[in-house]
């Protein structure tokens, strides 16, 4: 067996409400968490991104946020260094998903877009940092996401084909394991959500789903929603805030706007379980594994169970931190120069090396 070698993961998801940061001690067969902690992520830079995909912008806030969320990032490796008196001298290397601000893998001219300078990072760290991992997959003619299910296939693989993996981040995204891994988003997770308590109760998320629990479902808007066309199209497919956003939202209450908020915060959070069910309920499994922050949604795991009465449901271990995990793992993947086994989740021709390293 490989000797084990430390490394930080870094990711911050479409839900832009805090640098989760984690340190992982990995080898060829496991990944184990040290340490970890949620960094805050500054709100006038969470407003300036939003302001950026739902808008207009110009190449020098681009490049400005780019930078910005560098130093964020940055700080928060160093935060969590010092918290927890690491030698940044033992850290093999960063893995930094970057932010994302658009994704369009099936476009004219297919792309990924993450920022967060990792220049930046190695400079204030003084670790090597590997990041831009989705790009290359899309060169491979991949989705150039999701990539969960590589990381739940490693983590959870000894558990055997009775399990499936569902991550509800912003996005949500299932990984079927088995001989042939199957991964793709089933669609928008916490966003939507956010998006709306943020907007008429000024919170970043709905703690338990306890206002969303005061309301009640508008079936009609319900029924508007599950249209549209991503939930039909078939895997492998991936999304993200250029899809579900507040435009996304304005042109579906154009026919609604008597619907009282806190009935539209219960129907955001009915669409995320049920399509999120839909498609663990294609796949033949007897345990549906939970991570992400929306497994701390009381009400919405409730939804889950309800939907899938059949199916043992669990909070996997770690559950907050398994992104940031996958990203620390990544990274080690890229320093020992190994291909990613994600071709049968993203489409991609073939398995790829991904991620760039700066030293």
């Amino acid at each position: 067996m490989s000797r084990s070698e430390l490394y930080i993961g870094l990711m911050s998801g479409t839900s832009l409400d805090g640098v989760d940061v984690v340190l992982c001690s990995i080898d060829e067969s496991s990944c184990r968490l040290l340490c970890s902690s949620e960094y805050h992520f500054d709100m006038k830079l969470r407003e300036d991104i939003i302001d950026v995909i739902n808008g207009t912008t110009t190449l020098q806030k681009i490049g400005e946020i780019d930078h910005r969320l560098g130093v964020l990032f940055a700080e928060a490796v160093q935060d969590l260094i010092e918290k927890n008196s690491i030698d940044h001298n033992t850290i093999t290397a960063i893995g930094s998903h970057g932010q994302t601000l658009w994704h369009d893998p099936n476009g004219r001219y297919p792309h990924s877009m993450q920022l967060g300078d990792p220049s930046i990072i190695s400079t204030m760290t003084n670790i090597p940092t590997v990041a831009d991992f989705r790009r290359k997959d899309i060169a491979l003619n991949g989705e150039g996401a999701p990539f969960a299910p590589a990381f739940h296939n490693f983590l959870f693989a000894d558990l055997g084909e009775s399990v499936s993996v569902v991550n509800i981040g912003g996005m949500a995204n299932i990984s079927i394991l088995g001989q042939e891994l199957i991964g793709y988003d089933t669609g928008c997770g916490n966003v939507l959500m956010d998006m709306w308590i943020y907007k008429h109760l000024s919170q970043r998320y709905d703690r338990d789903g306890a206002w969303a629990r005061g309301g009640e479902v508008d079936f009609s808007l319900l029924e508007l929603m599950l249209g549209d066309e991503y939930f039909a199209l078939p895997y492998p497919k991936s999304t993200g805030r250029e899809k579900f956003n507040t435009k996304w939202l304005s042109d579906i209450f154009k026919e609604f706007k008597d619907t009282k908020p806190q009935d539209v915060q219960r129907t955001l959070l009915e669409l995320t379980a049920i399509t999120i069910s839909n498609e663990v309920l294609k796949f033949s499994r007897d345990i549906l594994l939970l991570c992400g922050g929306g497994a701390k949604n009381n009400l919405l795991v409730e939804r889950l169970q309800s939907l899938m009465p059949n199916i043992q449901l669990l909070i996997a271990q770690n559950a907050d931190e398994l992104e940031a995990m996958a990203f620390a793992w990544l990274a080690y993947k890229r320093i020992h120069k190994e291909k990613v086994a994600l071709s049968s989740v993203t489409g991609a021709r073939e398995d790829g090396v991904l991620g760039g390293v700066y030293l």
